[in-house]
């Protein structure tokens, strides 16, 4: 949209829905504004968690239903 158009249309406006656009406008920099949320990289959790060698092996509490 050209910036023209949309001052155009902006003056045709009472000076209290003027503060109301002002407001949205503010509200729509900020908002621009935030930093996007990353998506985490595959790897990037790479030795934060540690496997005991045992983690396979049966548990004695299941014997009964094995």
């Amino acid at each position: 949209m050209d910036n023209i158009l949309l001052y155009s249309k902006l003056a045709k406006l009472p000076d209290s829905m003027k503060s109301e656009v002002s407001n949205f406008i503010d509200f729509l920099v900020s908002k621009s504004n935030k930093p996007t949320k990353q998506k985490p990289k595959f790897g990037s959790a790479n030795g934060m968690f540690k496997m005991k060698k045992t983690f396979d092996n049966p548990i004695d509490d299941f014997k009964d239903y094995q």
